[in-house]
């Protein structure tokens, strides 16, 4: 594996974090942080749906930054949490929550959406009369949960508590990175990270996606394939377990 040389796009505390655990088993990383996380303003909606909480059958929550923004909303709005289940898409995610006292499950093999929803607790929490599932989320993500929610009956509703943005980077910087690193990998950790890869890339994508692409999903995967990207791997999910996996199943490119 340490003939990887990646390029991490995460926000720049994670992508620290991951470029870390990736140097403990002799993989060069390089981060080019992609997505910004920027708070969404408390609006008298949201603060009804969080007052509502206890209503619901479940709360999802699908990304860390949402984990982080919502125990600060519980805080300030529910100091003894109501008695509903919690869930999360990852280990990293849960832990969070579960380090502000809740009680929270999480599949133990694959972090995306189609292993939560074979969870058996999920299922006890929605097997009752006119469910109703809260998802914690950014803008945008993770529709494939509420549609396979909703198939089963269940009322869904969301909770966007942060937008994430490009930042601002000279037009060259993603080639030129990837040149003088001599880069021969790229990770991206959501639809949104690939977008803005894809957008940042600018003319020079044809070469780019020549690149093996790692990617924390089947739907991830299928956008950067409609997007010519010429290998995909899929991690089935974000973590650096199951990127550690996917490297090691996968020979490094030799151009």
């Amino acid at each position: 594996m340490t003939g990887w040389r990646l390029l991490l796009t995460r926000p720049a505390d994670e992508s620290a974090a991951l470029g870390s655990l990736l140097a403990e088993q002799g993989i060069f990383s390089n981060s080019l942080p992609l997505l910004d996380i920027v708070p969404i303003a408390t609006t008298d909606t949201m603060r009804q749906v969080i007052l509502a909480l206890d209503q619901f059958c479940a709360v999802i929550v699908v990304s860390k930054p949402a984990a982080r923004i919502g125990v600060e909303l519980l805080d300030r709005y529910w100091p003894t949490p109501p008695g509903v289940r919690w869930f999360s898409v990852g280990a990293a995610t849960a832990q969070i929550l579960e380090d502000h006292g809740l009680d929270v499950s999480f599949p133990a093999e694959g972090d995306d959406s189609e292993a939560l929803l074979e969870l058996s607790r999920l299922r006890e929490a929605i097997a009752q009369p006119d469910p109703r599932v809260l998802i914690l989320r950014g803008e945008g993500g993770r529709e494939l949960l509420a549609e396979r929610l909703r198939e089963l009956d269940v009322s869904v509703e969301y909770l966007e508590l942060y937008r994430r943005e490009l930042p601002s980077y000279p037009p060259t910087a993603l080639p030129e990175r990837i040149q003088a690193e001599r880069l021969n990998g790229l990770v991206v950790s959501s639809g949104q990270g690939f977008e803005h890869l894809h957008q940042l890339a600018g003319d020079a994508w044809p070469q780019l996606a020549q690149l093996p692409l790692f990617v924390p999903s089947p739907r991830v995967a299928e956008m950067a394939r409609a997007a010519g990207a010429r290998t995909v791997v899929d991690c089935r999910g974000a973590s650096a377990a199951a990127l550690l996996t996917a490297l090691r199943e996968h020979p490094v490119p030799v151009f």
